[in-house]
């Protein structure tokens, strides 16, 4: 009883914390992974969705939010990518390739950290891939760290509507995002926390470079802190032991600065905050 409450509080937090060493892959129980990577999933779309669609009794509402479908969209191809690249190079049977393929990527696409495997060691591309899911993290109002799947989804639209107004300059081609416009402000606003967030993650990248930890293990440290993940690659796959003093220092700014997403920390460190 007390590992199961410690367990489903870590979950929906999206925590990743466990009271055993081994994770969650202390259990070796399929349906423990499994019922996980639902409420993993779950924690990391809209809270406010989830009220709406129980209010009203309709599951549809998840499917007409386009940063849900967006973020189920992005999660379920990466997921049948581990999957078969597991399956193919023979690093698992079947079965495994399947259950820890799909908890693994939940787990590091939503930010949660949960492990079973140490996929600093699964082949080719796949723990990359795994660390760039996590940017996106969650959903706006979940609980989900990244940047979120809205601020993504919306840089991808805009990328697509720049390379059609290049195609056809007289058009007016407007944003849409649930059938509504959104308005150029907004825009604006996500290209500039994307510019911040991206120009602090490499200071903070060669801050690390600078303590003498190496290239892809200050690179994970970074992406696992930023976005309060945890697990990495290379020295701090597995602990941040390996890190220095001023490395770990350096890594508690960048934790902060992801979970109040970089403008709010900063706005605090400006002196005109204090004086007002």
């Amino acid at each position: 009883m007390f590992h199961a409450i410690c367990h489903a509080f870590s979950t929906v937090a999206i925590g990743g914390f466990s009271t055993h060493d081994a994770s969650l892959g202390h259990y070796e129980q399929n349906r423990v992974l499994l019922v996980s990577s639902v409420f993993m999933l779950l924690s990391a779309i809209n809270f406010g969705l989830h009220f709406i669609a129980l209010q009203r009794r309709n599951l549809r509402v998840y499917a007409r939010d386009s940063e849900t479908a967006f973020f189920i969209t992005v999660i379920a191809s990466a997921t049948i990518v581990v999957c078969c690249l597991l399956l193919t190079t023979e690093t698992l049977n079947f079965e495994d390739s399947m259950i820890h393929g799909l908890f693994q990527t939940i787990s590091i696409a939503t930010t949660t950290g949960f492990t079973t495997q140490d996929f600093s060691v699964w082949p080719l591309f796949l723990p990359i891939l795994l660390l760039i899911l996590s940017f996106m993290g969650g959903c706006v109002g979940s609980t989900g760290g990244g940047m979120k799947a809205m601020r993504i989804l919306l840089i991808f639209r805009q990328g697509v509507r720049e390379l059609r107004q290049l195609l056809h300059p007289n058009a007016v081609i407007p944003l849409k995002l649930d059938a509504r416009r959104v308005q150029t402000e907004v825009i604006s606003a996500v290209w500039s926390f994307f510019a911040v967030y991206m120009f602090c993650f490499v200071l903070i990248w060669l801050a690390l470079l600078a303590t003498n930890l190496d290239f892809v293990s200050a690179f994970s440290a970074v992406v696992a802190t930023m976005n309060n993940l945890g697990p990495g690659l290379g020295e701090v796959a597995k602990h941040y032991g390996a890190v220095s003093e001023p490395g770990k220092l350096t890594l508690c700014l960048a934790m902060l600065m992801g979970r109040l997403e970089v403008f709010t920390l900063l706005v605090l460190l400006t002196p005109a905050f204090w004086r007002h």
